[in-house]
């Protein structure tokens, strides 16, 4: 993925009201971003960390700049707009970068599924083959170089996840893939400490036929690519 018009970098003030960001261009000049991500944002909104930031040439927007990478103080860059997840997956399964989901002919977005009614992010088909239910997931919360999904508790992650369950149960592949948009984590484990709940989920899902993916995303203020599998570690190390 490619931004263009290229992003352009600004200081951040603060982010408030969870979708609004205040900054202050090179030039001095103060700005609201929308900020698409409703999340914690746990270590990617901290004052005086350069925002980069796209904007629309709609007229109909109220605010026409989006916030789109974090680069932090210490040089990580963070992809914060959750939209972009899928665009990356979808992305790089049609590049063949991710091989546990190539061989497919056709590729669907936002499938209606699942006895709780919901949407599945991504479907892969082949005449050849059982269908592929994918879910996205982006994974932005690092403690050094660990990642953890989610950043806060997410009744609606469960959700997937007993979906996901359900479309492994009747004989289709089932997948959820993490894409990592952090540029210092080097694996990946469910954040038990945050949201124990799904992550005896996740583990229960492995266990009933639910695959784990983990692509980390090459991430600079031109260009984001999923490029690379991560550990998936399940089981915290004291057990």
């Amino acid at each position: 993925m490619q931004f263009s018009p290229p992003l352009k970098s600004a200081r951040l003030i603060q982010r408030y009201k969870r979708f609004l960001a205040d900054v202050v261009t090179p030039e001095g000049e103060e700005l609201t971003l929308h900020c698409p991500n409703t999340g914690a944002m746990t270590g990617c909104a901290t004052p005086g960390d350069t925002v980069w930031y796209s904007t629309s040439d709609s007229k109909t927007r109220k605010y026409a700049h989006t916030w789109e990478i974090t680069e932090t103080q210490n040089g990580s860059f963070i992809c914060v707009n959750t939209l972009r997840a899928n665009q990356l997956a979808k992305e790089a399964i049609l590049s063949s970068v991710i091989p546990e989901l190539a061989g497919y002919s056709a590729l669907k977005s936002e499938v209606k599924y699942g006895e709780e009614r919901s949407r599945i992010d991504l479907m892969l088909q082949a005449d050849d083959r059982r269908n592929c239910y994918i879910e996205v997931k982006s994974v932005t919360l690092a403690e050094g170089e660990n990642g953890y999904f989610p950043d806060a508790v997410t009744e609606r992650g469960q959700k997937h996840l007993r979906e996901l369950m359900g479309v492994a149960a009747s004989g289709d592949r089932a997948v959820i893939l993490f894409a990592v948009l952090h540029s210092a984590i080097t694996r990946f484990s469910p954040a038990r400490h945050i949201d124990p709940k799904y992550a005896q989920l996740l583990n229960e899902a492995q266990n009933k036929g639910v695959e784990i993916l983990a692509y980390k995303a090459e991430l600079s203020a031109d260009t984001m690519t999923l490029i690379e599998p991560l550990p998936v570690v399940l089981t915290p190390e004291n057990g």
